[in-house]
């Protein structure tokens, strides 16, 4: 067990690369999944049940079949990675912004569905209330709708910063297992199991990856009790 907390520089890096991943997809995730989040929970349109199943398919599809379909949308010879590379020279696929991608399509599903679901328990008389007095539709949802769903909010927050730090399967075929690059702590960890001796190197990134997690687990949890505490 020696060396367990003695972590090499390739493995650091593996980490920082797993945490800017995450808090990059949870800061560009959020706003949309607010918005896509309301929008479900408060509007009625053709074709609702199809965008609602749509949104939701990273959440049954292998994930290496969601890193495959993003592999085909933004390759080299992809429907819009091709664009980007030819016209603007950017290559989207196995590069750092491709490990943010996959962590966003596969936990863009789970924030939305907090959201919403948060969304759907606020009282609409408060909404209702509110615009009989002269509120505009955008007063009331940043004073009303938001204010009574950001426990759900909060809690879709912490499971997209969760999601993204144990993404394996979408990040590998899309991204790949570049050390220092897109080499996250999951893909670290699968690089370590790999190698003969390294049992101590994937002890220490597992330890890392639990505690993570957990830290992130209980957050959302302590968040969601202090708010609900601040409505009572």
């Amino acid at each position: 067990m020696n060396g367990l907390f003695t972590y090499s520089s390739s493995e650091l890096t593996a980490i920082q690369l797993s945490l800017k991943v995450a808090l990059v997809c949870t800061l560009f995730v959020l706003p949309f999944a607010i918005f896509i989040g309301w929008f479900l929970a408060r509007k009625q349109f053709f074709g609702k049940a199809f965008v609602e199943g749509f949104l939701h398919l990273p959440l049954v599809l292998p994930p290496v079949t969601t890193g495959y379909i993003l592999l085909v949308v933004f390759g080299t010879n992809g429907w819009l990675g091709s664009f980007f590379y030819h016209h603007l020279g950017i290559k989207i696929a196995f590069s750092f912004p491709a490990a943010i991608i996959a962590a966003i399509v596969v936990s863009f599903p789970l924030v939305t569905r907090s959201i919403r679901l948060s969304i759907e328990l606020v009282d609409k008389n408060y909404e209702e209330a509110a615009r009989t007095l002269g509120a505009s539709n955008l007063r009331v949802f940043f004073t009303i709708t938001l204010p009574l769903a950001l426990p759900g909010v909060i809690s879709g927050a912490i499971l997209a910063f969760a999601r993204s730090l144990g993404e394996f399967g979408a990040t590998i075929s899309f991204a790949g297992n570049i050390s220092g690059e897109t080499q996250t702590l999951p893909l670290a960890i699968f690089s370590a199991m790999q190698v003969p001796g390294q049992e101590s190197s994937t002890l220490r990134l597992v330890v890392v990856s639990v505690v993570l997690s957990l830290l992130a687990m209980i957050g959302a949890e302590y968040l969601n009790k202090r708010i609900l505490k601040r409505k009572l």
